[in-house]
């Protein structure tokens, strides 16, 4: 069939009459979505549907993110390892993908932004209990954040529940100490409503994983995956630092904290620190060891 006028004809078979069907739009909720930006300047200025766009899209991404994390700890629990790494790698790739994200808010200029930023108000990122929740299950816990949410019951439901619940970490753990590793009773038995500290007796038991990778080889894979994870989030937290710097310089946040000095503290945080400790002591395997295969395909790993 030639093409008349430039139009592409409908092909054969494509169903049209939707009218009592299931669509797109529908499926989505579309028509609440896209109209769920309200911008608050007055005049209204044509940057800030970009502002609350790229915010509202994070908060997407994070609900995922939630999502796939408590799938990792229940996973674990149930010793699927297989499928806790299938989730650990989605959330890999979607702190990639809103790292890359940062990029498009990067072009709003500080001279466009400061034309509506006093009308935002105290609102701030900050006040993100997504965030918040995500910073809670894999360990950073802070009880006197929920007093953000005190107007906010759901939110603050959320926080609590994963305040007093176990974190990513303290899954591994316990899975780890189920198949054999002497990981000592009193982390096992920590109270899970405070941040994660570091723990030098866990050190020489995540050695023996990075010694014998080919007899710990679930074990060893899944720490990496963890380590991958922190990368994926600490690059996040950086182009999160630099883009706010480049836009607002170091003015104080609209939430009231000290802006980029805040988010450069934030860098110093580790969810996993003995994931880290463990590299510096490692020792050359026994050469009479069976030494793990080289497997790319099952150590997914995050590239920035």
């Amino acid at each position: 069939m030639s093409l008349e006028h430039g139009e592409r004809p409908i092909e054969e078979g494509v169903r049209t009459d939707l009218r009592e069907a299931l669509d797109y739009g529908t499926y989505l909720d579309l028509d609440r979505l896209l109209s769920a930006q309200h911008p608050v300047s007055r005049p209204e200025h044509p940057d800030e549907l970009l502002f609350i766009v790229q915010h509202q899209t994070t908060e997407l991404w994070f609900k995922l993110v939630l999502h796939e994390l408590r799938g990792v700890r229940a996973h674990l629990d149930a010793d699927d390892v297989a499928r806790a790494r299938k989730s650990l790698a989605r959330v890999k790739h979607i702190f990639r993908t809103l790292t890359e994200q940062w990029s498009v808010l990067a072009t709003l200029t500080p001279s466009e932004y400061v034309e509506f930023r006093d009308f935002l108000g105290p609102s701030s990122g900050f006040q993100s209990h997504q965030y918040r929740a995500v910073e809670f299950v894999l360990g950073n816990k802070n009880a006197g954040m929920l007093q953000v949410f005190d107007g906010h019951p759901e939110a603050r439901a959320v926080l609590q529940e994963l305040l007093e619940s176990p974190t990513v970490y303290d899954a591994l753990l316990a899975f780890l100490a189920r198949h054999g590793h002497d990981v000592p009773a009193e982390v096992l038995d920590r109270d899970v409503r405070r941040a994660w500290v570091e723990r030098p007796e866990l050190v020489p038991v995540l050695a023996t994983l990075y010694e014998d990778t080919a007899t710990h080889w679930e074990g060893y894979a899944i720490c990496e995956d963890l380590v991958d994870l922190e990368d994926a989030f600490q690059f996040w937290r950086f182009r999160h630092l630099r883009t706010v710097q480049r836009t607002i310089g170091f003015k104080t946040g609209t939430g009231g904290s000290s802006g980029v000095g805040f988010l450069q503290r934030a860098l110093e945080l580790t969810f996993f620190p003995e994931l880290y400790a463990v590299r510096t002591g490692i020792r050359a395997p026994d050469q009479s060891h069976h030494r793990a295969p080289h497997r790319p395909d099952d150590t997914p790993r995050y590239h920035p």
